[in-house]
Order: C-alpha cells, then structure tokens, then sequence
C-alpha cells in the first residue's frame, strides 16, 4: 500500500470543552466479563461526561436465556455515566448485524463513536485518549479508526501513539465519514485474489493469513463485520492510531464467548497514564516492523486464534 512512512515529528493535544463522543457496548450472556468491563469504563475519568448506549442481543437459545436475563438486569443499575440508554433486541441478531447497526445508528447521530464488547477492560485513560484521537483526526480522510489496543511491544514511549496500516476491534472509535465506507459485501476481495502483493500486504507481509477470513466471508462460512472493515481501510490506503502501550485488555479468552476459545496469550499490563503526544498522519515503520516481529513470533496454535480475535471479539 502506498503512503508515507516516518517516526519523527508529532504534535501535542490538548484535550478541552470538546463534547465527547457516545459510547456503544455490545452485551450478550456473560454476567461477569460485562461487569467487568462496565466497571472499568466507569472508572475512565471521562464516563461521568459520556453517553453510554447498551445494546443486548436476545438469547439465540434456550440455555442462553438465563444469562441474557442476568446480564440485562445487571446493566439496568449501571450509573456513573453522562446517560445511559439500553438497546434490548426483541430476537437474536448475532453480534455482527448487531454491531453494524449500532454503530451506524451512533455515527449517524452523533457523527462519531466509540465501541466496546463485553469483555475489554479498559484503562482509565481510555476515553480520554479515544476522545482526543478523534477530535484531532476527524477532518484527516486517510485516518479511518482510533485503536485502544496495542500489541505487547517494547522500547517505544508510552505516552506517545502513533499510525498503523491495520486495524483491531478491542476498543475502537470512529467516524460517520470513515464507516459510511465499509465495504459490506467485501467487493475488493477480488482484487485481492488477483494480486499476489496485495495479499502479502494484507496478510500484514505474511504474519497472518487475514485474506482467508475475507475468504470465508465471501465462501458464507462466517459474517464477520470486522474483516470487511479492516478491508475497508486497507482499500483506502488508511490507517489507524494506536497507543505504543495498550488501555484495553481483552479477558474474554476462557472459552465463554460464542467465537471465542481459551488461549495461554498474556496481554501486557495496561498504560497507567494518559497519551499526551498525537502524531502526524504518518505509518510508523518502526512500530509496524515490531508489530510484525511480535506476530511472526508467536505462531503457535493457540496464539493463532488469538490474531484472529484481533479483528473479531464476538460472542
């Protein structure tokens, strides 16, 4: 992909009366990983001024209800937020219709949003970094999505972030103008069947082998929203801002999730202080080369289904 590539030069934000943007977190039946998360967020030191719109999925079967009730009584006393507005679904959407329409019913509204599963714990500067990123970038066409999470990489400074040709979906923001281009029916996977260098690039240079995903995509064997996005910014030439040290961590991998199964990867322990320097819109190739290693590095079994999740978070 063609772009410009540095590690110099960044700009400082300084965060201010700007309005902050809504919050949508996706719960389905897992009680103790939303409480979690619901009480991570709270603790952000930006969730007394946030939105926070809850959509819960109706139970897919019998043995879920019990859950799916426990889980939406549980988010019924939630408080310590600006408002919060509850979004019980009458039938079983799955988490990728569900996903796709909240955040565009958000991004419609508001113009932007900031969106969490049930299982990501999140620092509490998350908000504050998320709201930043996008109140800095929002007017930058090639920055299409704002990252919480970061790859357990080291020598870089934590209080800096910086771009990425790649993008996550473990606490992520974005705008009307950038989702408004998700590719739905994942028409560039043609392209990427033809050409054997795109592929390698969207592999990110052979790491991983995401082109089989958008496969199964296309094959109908799987309805992932997230592939198709992350083939949204790919087909763009876009980027999204990470931190160089992570604010989420996903504690969903212990078998609980629908789409999700145990896994012996450790996330890093999480930033401990608030990102206070904003980057120009410039991929870092320092950073990605790191990325790159820390994948090519840890191609066991297991860590493959995490890399996968990387994109995917579902129940």
């Amino acid at each position: 992909m063609a772009g410009r590539d540095a590690d110099d030069g960044s700009r400082v934000s300084h965060f201010g009366a700007n309005v902050t943007a809504p919050i949508a977190l996706f719960v389905y039946n897992r009680p103790t990983h939303t409480r979690e998360t619901a009480e991570a967020l709270r603790a952000n030191h930006l969730a007394v001024d946030s939105d926070l719109f809850i959509y819960s999925d109706a139970p897919k079967n019998e043995s879920a209800s019990e859950s799916v009730q426990e889980v939406r009584e549980y988010v019924k006393t939630i408080a310590g937020f600006k408002s919060v507005t509850i979004v019980e679904r009458e039938n079983n959407w799955g988490v990728d219709p569900s996903i796709i329409d909240g955040v565009s019913e958000l991004c419609e509204r508001f113009g932007r949003v900031i969106v969490l599963e049930d299982d990501l714990v999140t620092s509490p500067w998350f908000l504050t970094y998320m709201n930043r990123g996008l109140d800095n970038y929002r007017d930058e066409a090639r920055v299409m999505q704002i990252s919480g999470f970061m790859f357990p990489i080291e020598g870089f400074d934590p209080a800096a972030a910086c771009f990425l040709t790649y993008s996550t979906c473990w606490g992520w923001g974005t705008w009307q103008r950038a989702w408004t281009q998700l590719d739905r029916d994942a028409k560039g996977h043609a392209q990427l069947s033809s050409d054997k260098r795109q592929r390698w690039a969207f592999n990110v240079n052979g790491a991983y082998d995401y082109f089989d995903l958008l496969d199964r995509y296309v094959q109908r064997k799987t309805d992932a929203w997230d592939i198709r996005w992350y083939l949204t910014v790919f087909q763009r030439d876009g980027v999204a801002l990470f931190p160089h040290k992570s604010l989420v961590n996903n504690i969903g991998f212990d078998g609980s999730g629908v789409h999700c199964e145990a896994s012996d990867l450790i996330i890093n322990e999480l930033a401990k202080a608030e990102i206070t320097t904003y980057p120009p819109v410039i991929k870092s190739t320092a950073v990605w080369r790191a990325v790159e290693k820390y994948l090519y590095g840890m191609k066991t079994r297991s860590f493959k289904s995490t890399v996968k999740r990387l994109l995917r978070v579902g129940r």
